[in-house]
Protein backbone atom coordinates (compact mmCIF):
# COMPACT_ATOMS: atom_id res chain seq x y z
CA UNK A 1 0.00 0.00 0.00
CA UNK A 2 1.33 3.55 -0.89
CA UNK A 3 2.50 5.69 1.87
CA UNK A 4 0.86 9.24 2.23
CA UNK A 5 3.90 12.15 2.85
CA UNK A 6 2.99 13.07 6.20
CA UNK A 7 2.64 16.59 7.54
CA UNK A 8 3.90 16.93 11.10
CA UNK A 9 4.46 19.87 13.49
CA UNK A 10 7.28 20.37 16.21
CA UNK A 11 7.72 22.99 18.69
CA UNK A 12 9.43 25.05 16.37
CA UNK A 13 9.19 23.34 12.87
CA UNK A 14 6.89 21.94 10.10
CA UNK A 15 7.93 18.99 7.75
CA UNK A 16 5.56 18.98 4.77
CA UNK A 17 5.09 17.55 1.21
CA UNK A 18 7.42 19.42 -1.17
CA UNK A 19 6.31 21.73 -3.15
CA UNK A 20 6.94 23.36 -6.44
CA UNK A 21 7.61 26.72 -4.80
CA UNK A 22 10.43 25.20 -2.45
CA UNK A 23 12.98 24.67 -6.29
CA UNK A 24 14.66 27.50 -5.54
CA UNK A 25 15.07 26.47 -1.91
CA UNK A 26 16.72 23.37 -2.47
CA UNK A 27 18.80 24.29 -5.54
CA UNK A 28 20.46 26.88 -2.89
CA UNK A 29 20.81 24.10 -0.38
CA UNK A 30 21.99 21.31 -3.09
CA UNK A 31 24.49 23.35 -4.21
CA UNK A 32 25.94 24.76 -1.43
CA UNK A 33 29.71 22.48 -0.81
CA UNK A 34 29.98 23.89 2.65
CA UNK A 35 26.79 22.11 3.44
CA UNK A 36 27.49 19.12 1.42
CA UNK A 37 31.42 18.65 2.33
CA UNK A 38 30.03 15.49 4.09
CA UNK A 39 27.40 14.53 2.27
CA UNK A 40 27.73 11.55 -0.55
CA UNK A 41 27.48 13.07 -3.71
CA UNK A 42 28.73 16.91 -4.79
CA UNK A 43 27.23 20.02 -5.30
CA UNK A 44 24.76 20.64 -7.86
CA UNK A 45 25.61 22.61 -10.48
CA UNK A 46 22.22 22.39 -12.63
CA UNK A 47 19.31 23.96 -11.86
CA UNK A 48 17.37 21.28 -13.33
CA UNK A 49 18.40 18.90 -10.51
CA UNK A 50 15.71 20.76 -8.22
CA UNK A 51 12.92 19.83 -10.80
CA UNK A 52 14.31 15.77 -10.88
CA UNK A 53 14.13 16.25 -6.90
CA UNK A 54 10.73 17.76 -6.54
CA UNK A 55 9.09 14.93 -8.71
CA UNK A 56 11.31 11.90 -6.96
CA UNK A 57 10.37 13.91 -3.74
CA UNK A 58 6.21 13.32 -4.68
CA UNK A 59 6.74 9.89 -6.11
CA UNK A 60 8.49 7.94 -3.38
CA UNK A 61 5.79 7.98 -0.81
CA UNK A 62 3.29 6.34 -3.76
CA UNK A 63 5.85 3.87 -5.02
CA UNK A 64 6.02 2.89 -1.57
CA UNK A 65 9.84 3.83 -0.99
CA UNK A 66 9.89 5.96 1.42
CA UNK A 67 9.29 9.85 2.43
CA UNK A 68 10.68 13.17 2.20
CA UNK A 69 9.66 15.80 3.77
CA UNK A 70 10.88 20.14 3.54
CA UNK A 71 11.50 21.48 7.16
CA UNK A 72 10.48 25.42 7.60
CA UNK A 73 10.36 27.04 11.11
CA UNK A 74 6.82 27.76 12.30
CA UNK A 75 7.84 31.46 13.31
CA UNK A 76 8.69 32.67 9.72
CA UNK A 77 8.01 29.74 7.24
CA UNK A 78 11.62 29.99 6.14
CA UNK A 79 12.91 26.64 4.86
CA UNK A 80 15.54 24.88 6.68
CA UNK A 81 16.34 21.71 5.10
CA UNK A 82 14.66 18.58 4.67
CA UNK A 83 14.65 14.83 5.94
CA UNK A 84 13.96 11.56 4.48
CA UNK A 85 12.74 8.02 5.70
CA UNK A 86 13.16 5.32 3.23
CA UNK A 87 13.13 1.54 3.19
CA UNK A 88 16.38 -0.12 2.67
CA UNK A 89 15.35 -3.63 2.76
CA UNK A 90 11.27 -4.06 3.28
CA UNK A 91 11.12 -7.61 3.92
CA UNK A 92 12.82 -7.16 7.21
CA UNK A 93 11.17 -4.06 8.05
CA UNK A 94 14.12 -1.98 8.07
CA UNK A 95 14.98 1.86 7.03
CA UNK A 96 16.71 4.34 7.24
CA UNK A 97 16.89 7.94 8.03
CA UNK A 98 18.60 11.16 6.33
CA UNK A 99 18.75 14.79 6.53
CA UNK A 100 20.19 18.19 5.35
CA UNK A 101 20.10 21.69 6.93
CA UNK A 102 20.88 24.62 5.85
CA UNK A 103 24.23 26.32 7.21
CA UNK A 104 22.21 29.13 8.62
CA UNK A 105 20.20 26.81 10.73
CA UNK A 106 23.00 24.54 11.89
CA UNK A 107 23.57 24.88 16.05
CA UNK A 108 19.68 25.48 16.61
CA UNK A 109 18.74 21.78 17.07
CA UNK A 110 16.58 21.57 14.20
CA UNK A 111 18.12 18.48 12.46
CA UNK A 112 17.28 16.65 15.96
CA UNK A 113 13.80 17.96 16.04
CA UNK A 114 12.86 17.49 12.73
CA UNK A 115 14.54 13.93 12.52
CA UNK A 116 13.19 12.94 15.80
CA UNK A 117 9.46 13.29 14.34
CA UNK A 118 10.11 11.60 11.20
CA UNK A 119 11.41 9.23 12.70
CA UNK A 120 8.60 8.44 15.06
CA UNK A 121 6.65 8.87 12.38
CA UNK A 122 8.24 6.27 10.08
CA UNK A 123 8.86 3.94 13.30
CA UNK A 124 4.91 3.44 13.13
CA UNK A 125 3.47 4.54 9.72
CA UNK A 126 6.02 2.15 7.95
CA UNK A 127 5.99 -0.12 10.96
CA UNK A 128 9.75 -0.07 10.85
CA UNK A 129 11.96 -2.37 13.17
CA UNK A 130 15.15 -1.38 12.61
CA UNK A 131 16.82 1.84 11.42
CA UNK A 132 19.78 2.67 10.49
CA UNK A 133 21.94 5.94 9.63
CA UNK A 134 25.29 6.33 7.83
CA UNK A 135 27.49 9.86 8.77
CA UNK A 136 30.45 10.43 7.70
CA UNK A 137 33.47 10.32 10.10
CA UNK A 138 34.54 13.75 9.53
CA UNK A 139 31.02 15.16 10.58
CA UNK A 140 30.59 14.59 14.37
CA UNK A 141 27.68 17.24 14.43
CA UNK A 142 25.63 14.65 12.79
CA UNK A 143 26.58 11.56 14.67
CA UNK A 144 25.51 13.64 17.96
CA UNK A 145 22.04 14.23 16.70
CA UNK A 146 21.46 10.80 15.94
CA UNK A 147 23.12 9.81 19.66
CA UNK A 148 20.51 12.41 21.17
CA UNK A 149 17.83 10.51 18.76
CA UNK A 150 19.32 7.04 20.54
CA UNK A 151 21.14 5.70 18.06
CA UNK A 152 23.96 3.45 18.38
CA UNK A 153 26.95 3.25 16.79
CA UNK A 154 27.65 -0.32 15.10
CA UNK A 155 31.07 0.29 13.09
CA UNK A 156 32.95 2.23 10.59
CA UNK A 157 32.70 0.87 6.74
CA UNK A 158 35.84 1.60 5.68
CA UNK A 159 36.52 3.41 2.41
CA UNK A 160 33.02 3.12 1.92
CA UNK A 161 32.20 6.84 -0.27
CA UNK A 162 34.44 8.33 -2.83
CA UNK A 163 32.98 11.60 -4.07
CA UNK A 164 34.89 14.14 -6.19
CA UNK A 165 38.21 11.85 -5.31
CA UNK A 166 38.07 12.36 -2.34
CA UNK A 167 37.49 8.87 0.07
CA UNK A 168 36.12 8.70 3.15
CA UNK A 169 34.69 6.16 5.99
CA UNK A 170 31.36 6.32 7.29
CA UNK A 171 29.94 5.17 10.54
CA UNK A 172 26.79 2.94 10.55
CA UNK A 173 24.36 4.02 13.20
CA UNK A 174 21.11 1.76 14.47
CA UNK A 175 18.11 1.90 16.12
CA UNK A 176 15.62 -0.98 17.11
CA UNK A 177 12.11 0.35 17.24
CA UNK A 178 11.97 -1.31 20.87
CA UNK A 179 14.75 1.18 21.85
CA UNK A 180 12.49 4.42 21.03
CA UNK A 181 8.92 3.25 21.78
CA UNK A 182 7.19 1.72 24.51
CA UNK A 183 5.79 -1.96 23.81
Amino acid sequence: MPLTTPTLRTDRLLLRPFEDRDREDIYALQSDAHVLEFWDSPPWADRSRADTFLARSRTMAEEDRGVRVAIDRLDDGSFVGWATALWSTPEFRTGELGYVLTKASWGNGYATEAAGALLDWALEAMDLNRVQSEVDTRNPASARVLAKLGFTLEGTLRENCIVDGVVSDSWMYGLLRRERLPA
